[in-house]
């Protein structure tokens, strides 16, 4: 497949895309389609007097929502379910309640979220319910095997895949061989950039049934995207399936793109494709891809609705479109 949108010289789409709550400052929305109707999971901005970005500290996220769709994503009445927990609710938990993501399997619906335990450490923990808009009830400690944040999980033929991994605040260059290093630190910008991680969740979804491994994102020479590239992944971690190939799509960070990479296993490798959304108001964005009705989307955030704060973000939702050769045409965040 040849590299697309950017890439290759052509314009970014402009699209107007649709602010699905604007009501409240919501992020890092993850969307599923449950028995035909949308739910998103997002983390809930608060605005926050601390103003640390070094460490992420201004994003002080107290609990967690879930929204419904009423139809599609641009027509359709969203939902607010309210408060499914908060971080009171989670035993092993300080503060900080990140980027989520959320599965279903025989009937139970399982909710992926990140936050700093007792010590400041970043886990992933998860909470159990009957359905999509919960009451959920939080598993009373973090996911043995697991660290760092913004956890997705992707399934396929009844096997459930869990992507995770952060730099920066989100503490994955603390980490090497899936042991934690308080003095690791991030590459030289000429060495192989941190890969996000990959791990078949057990059959009781609470648990790993293996070891994380790296996910690897590869230029079209076949070699680690380097710590310099612009395209290396920070955070964000998202798997879909169009055509047979699996695309592993994460945000640049401060590059401040979504950006993605294709491949032919769920574990990759993958290689570098283009840009699926250039910079947008706010320092970053966090996203999930998905088919709806036989009509694909990039459901994202920015801050523009703040004014540009970059705390309190917005849910958004744009409309996606392939090519004929499978590369994804690059959406005009707007900035």
């Amino acid at each position: 497949m040849s590299v697309s949108a950017t890439a290759a010289g052509e314009a970014p789409v402009k699209t107007p895309g649709r602010y699905l709550f604007p009501s409240d400052y919501m992020a890092d929305p993850s969307a599923h389609v449950f028995d035909g109707k949308i739910y998103i999971y997002p983390s809930h901005d608060w605005d926050s007097p601390v103003n640390d970005a070094a460490d992420g500290n201004h994003f002080d996220m107290k609990d967690y929502h879930v929204f419904s769709i009423d139809g599609d994503f641009l027509t359709g009445n969203v939902v607010d379910h309210g408060v499914i927990f908060s971080v009171d609710d989670v035993p092993w938990a300080s503060r900080q309640l990140w980027a989520a993501d959320a599965a279903c399997k025989d009937g139970k619906y399982y909710h992926y979220f990140t936050a700093r335990d007792k010590e400041g450490v970043f886990r992933i923990g998860v909470a159990v319910a009957d359905s999509p808009v919960g009451p959920f009830k939080v598993h009373p400690l973090p996911i043995a095997g697991t660290y760092s944040i913004d956890p997705a999980v992707y399934e396929e033929n009844g096997e459930y895949f869990i992507y995770f991994g952060g730099l920066g605040g989100g503490q994955l260059q603390k980490y090497r061989d899936n042991v934690y290093d308080a003095d690791a630190d991030l590459p030289a910008k000429n060495e192989p950039s941190l890969p996000p991680r990959v791990a078949r969740l057990a059959d009781d979804m609470v648990t790993l049934a293996e070891d994380p491994k790296p996910v690897m994102i590869l230029d079209a020479a076949g070699n680690p995207l380097a710590e310099g590239d612009k395209h290396r992944f920070y955070e964000a971690s998202w798997l879909h399936k169009y055509n047979g190939k699996y695309y592993f799509s994460y945000s640049t960070g401060n590059s401040h793109t979504l950006s993605y990479a294709i491949g032919d296993s769920p574990y990759g490798p993958f290689t570098y494709s283009g840009e699926i959304l250039t910079p947008v108001v706010g320092w970053t964005t966090h996203h999930s891809v998905l088919e709806h009705d036989g009509k694909w989307w990039l459901v994202c955030h920015d801050s523009q609705p703040s004014g540009g704060l970059s705390r309190l973000r917005s849910m958004k939702v744009f409309p996606l479109s392939y090519r004929a050769d499978g590369t994804i045409v690059t959406i005009d965040g707007g900035k």
